[in-house]
């Protein structure tokens, strides 16, 4: 397989893929641990942002990006090469049951109140091992499935893991709802989180050792070393495939501009909309937002092999984000509640199409013994373009959410992922 080829799309039913033994165990464990991560989130969410016993304002939301996600994207590239380097199989077994113990700590400290730094501290232990299972499941995807699948493959799997995240997010919204609103109802319902990643964890375990690969190893002797490369590592496979180096230019301005919504729309939703008929503002408008995404995310994962069938990485990847960028000004911009739920939908799908063929050219170009690090890689970049995103955007954004230059900003970062996706392209296929 010759770095930077195009992955081929073969016409590979959904129900063929049920029929492979390796590929529907690692589904499963994909389930239990994108259930638990919906759970976690949403409970997570409803004690920080929707709390009534706390606030939140523009700069205390990026602050909580930011210690979320920031500390453990800068390490994520070294961890890359522990995936690269150990068994996977072992990872996503050991990577569950450490977040397992984590989501209970969070648990603890929600039911009692805690707020700030150190519940940010916890919350980000969790996260980094649940990142880390992620890179561990996609890097693993090859070897349950035959290279001319991958791209279907990765939508099924992809998509089906979203949707059980949604419905897990909806199952902690909704026992919010019955144990309560406050501190203690918050904490009993992180904690339920945990049932996910300890299936995901058993799940993982029925893999022989050495299964989900790593193949070889092309790293130092000395582990330090090893991992103290795996950013330069990731950053030279990825750069050996321009078709990837593009794939980032694209999903990373999706993620700008996506980062900038949320926080538009997590605002709007506590400070500025009212209920809209059947429609609803505060935490179960947050629900209702998650549902409309989950919606987008099981379009594309429908559409996108079909899409690349016909027109190819170089138009579709491209044709999504303009359509994101169509849906940003068109239904953004009037800052109602039922248009903000449609531009959700058509945003997510967009921006899950750019993802399914971005990890899929990452799988088929980039050799095994460095895949870990470049998901890795991808990973740490689009926590650190989401944060700092929403940093500046908290810095200028009005408390209730309303502002028109903002959405217009998304909108044109958009543009720029696509035109700066097709020059990659384009002087590749040139050279």
């Amino acid at each position: 397989m010759t770095a930077g080829a195009r992955p081929s799309v073969a016409k590979v039913p959904p129900r063929a893929f049920f029929a492979m033994a390796g590929f529907r165990t690692l589904l499963f464990s994909r389930f239990a641990a994108q259930f638990s991560d919906g759970m976690f989130r949403a409970g997570l969410a409803g004690a920080v942002l929707f709390n009534p016993e706390h606030g939140a304002d523009p700069l205390a939301i990026a602050g909580g990006f930011a210690v979320l996600l920031v500390p453990y994207s800068l390490i994520e590239p070294f961890a890359g090469a522990l995936l690269d380097r150990w068994d996977r199989r072992r990872v996503l077994v050991v990577a569950n049951l450490l977040r397992g113990a984590a989501i209970v700590a969070t648990a603890v400290a929600v039911g009692l109140g805690a707020d700030g730094l150190g519940l940010f501290v916890l919350a980000l232990i969790v996260e980094g091992f649940s990142r880390f299972v992620g890179c561990g499941l996609s890097a693993s995807l090859p070897h349950v499935v035959p290279p001319h699948t991958l791209i279907t493959a990765n939508a099924l799997a992809a998509t089906l893991g979203s949707l059980v995240a949604v419905v897990g997010g909806g199952c902690a919204i909704g026992l919010r709802a019955l144990i309560g609103a406050g501190n203690s109802g918050s904490g009993w319902t992180t904690a339920v989180a945990v049932l996910g990643t300890l299936v995901a964890a058993a799940i993982a375990g029925r893999f022989s050792r050495g299964r989900l690969g790593p193949d070889s190893v092309d790293e130092a002797s000395e582990a330090v070393v090893a991992v103290a490369r795996g950013f330069a590592d990731g950053g030279k496979a990825a750069l050996a495939a321009p078709g990837v180096v593009g794939g980032f230019v694209a999903l990373l301005a999706h993620r700008a501009s996506y980062g900038i919504s949320l926080l538009l729309t997590v605002l709007l939703l506590r400070y500025s909309f009212a209920d809209y008929g059947p429609l609803k503002a505060g935490l179960p408008g947050l629900g209702q937002l998650a549902a409309m995404a989950g919606a987008g995310i099981l379009f594309a994962g429908f559409l996108t092999p079909r899409l690349v069938h016909r027109l190819g990485h170089r138009r579709a990847i491209p044709g999504a984000l303009v359509l994101a960028a169509a849906a940003q000004a068109g239904l953004g911009l009037p800052m109602e509640l039922p248009a903000v739920l449609v531009a959700a939908f058509v945003i997510t799908a967009a921006g899950q199409v750019v993802k399914l063929c971005l990890d899929s050219a990452i799988q088929h170009d980039v050799r095994d013994e460095a895949r870990g690090r470049v998901f890795s890689l991808l990973d740490t970049l689009f926590n650190v373009v989401q944060v700092i995103a929403v940093s500046v955007a908290a810095v200028v954004v009005p408390s209730d959410g309303r502002s028109v230059t903002l959405l217009l900003v998304a909108t044109v970062l958009y543009l720029i992922g696509a035109a700066g996706f097709l020059m990659i392209t384009r002087r590749a296929r040139t050279a």
